[in-house]
């Protein structure tokens, strides 16, 4: 039998190969990339690598070397989606690494920025909203609130640590409150702060409901918990005196303790805000456990009045 060297040997040997060799390690060898990295290392390299590297030139020359700027990852065309080869030395061979080209570099901060930011219940224009996006001419209320937050940000940025105070935004209804504080958390993540917005009406009867499926614990642990909380439309509905008390109070409760920051948005100003919360729906009038919430609510944000006309007429 034939030894396997001889008979890859006359394989080799053959001149449509040789040939179609020859040609394609020329066109590798003549590439203004690969030219140009042989002369930056010509110290290092000698032709004995450069055979031995063959493979991998051919691997870095048969791929794109820049963004395409397609528009999306799943359009891209080299070997690895969104990541354009590099040349490297390494182990005395001339080898290719791989580097996230501009897209994906986008498309990472995306979702980076969108893993920072949960939501219950929130609506999908909220989300996407922006400090850009905020209607300051002409209005003054909205000009102070994003003073605030250019504050709140500052601090952190200056000190590391989290301001212990949020805001408190009151006003009359489709002022623009959700879609600021929906700005607030974009905001925070482009700065890698996680936050929590919650749409307090839905979320409070997603609790009731959680008591019978044992994940009610790791519910209120999870909003109270979280660097930066904002409770959207705080009081809008009649709150029965155990959410009060249990829910809402230990949430508040802990966020002041651990001095957390807490953003709220709600139709009453604090003295309103209490009034209600002290009346149950079965008439009952509990002021001093109102009273309790308040002082956390009152510990945890800076009151701020936002006017302006009804934004979603």
């Amino acid at each position: 039998m034939e030894p396997i060297n001889e008979a890859l040997k006359r394989v080799v040997n053959v001149p449509s190969f040789q040939e179609r060799y020859n040609a394609m390690r020329r066109d590798i060898l003549q590439h203004e990339q690969i030219q140009k990295f042989l002369k930056d290392n010509a110290e290092r390299i000698d032709d004995g690598m450069i055979e031995r590297s063959m493979s991998k030139l051919h691997e870095f020359v048969s791929q794109s070397t820049e963004c395409c700027k397609c528009g999306s990852t799943n359009k891209c065309t080299n070997y690895l989606e969104g990541f354009i080869p590099k040349l490297i030395i390494a182990n005395s061979r001339i080898d290719v690494s791989y580097e996230r080209c501009e897209q994906k570099i986008v498309e990472d901060e995306r979702r980076e920025m969108a893993s920072m930011v949960s939501s219950i219940h929130m609506p999908k224009d909220v989300l996407q909203a922006t400090i850009e996006d905020i209607v300051i001419e002409g209005n003054k209320s909205r000009f102070q609130a994003v003073q605030q937050i250019v504050s709140f940000i500052n601090e952190y940025r200056a000190t590391g640590q989290l301001p212990e105070k949020g805001l408190y935004l009151y006003g009359e209804f489709g002022v623009g409150k959700s879609f600021i504080l929906g700005a607030i958390a974009n905001e925070l993540a482009k700065i890698k702060i996680k936050s929590v917005l919650v749409y307090v009406p839905e979320f409070l009867r997603e609790i009731k409901a959680a008591i019978n499926d044992q994940t009610l614990q790791s519910k209120v642990d999870f909003v109270k918990r979280t660097p930066v909380l904002m409770l959207d439309d705080f009081g809008a509905e009649g709150i029965t005196p155990w959410a009060r008390d249990e829910i809402i109070g230990t949430i508040l409760h802990y966020r002041m303790s651990e001095r957390l920051p807490t953003f709220i948005s709600s139709n009453f100003d604090y003295d309103d805000l209490e009034y209600n919360i002290a009346r149950s729906q079965r008439g009952e009038v509990e002021e001093v456990k109102a009273r309790r919430i308040m002082e956390r609510i009152k510990a945890t944000t800076t009151l701020l009045r936002l006017e302006g006309e009804n934004l979603r007429r």
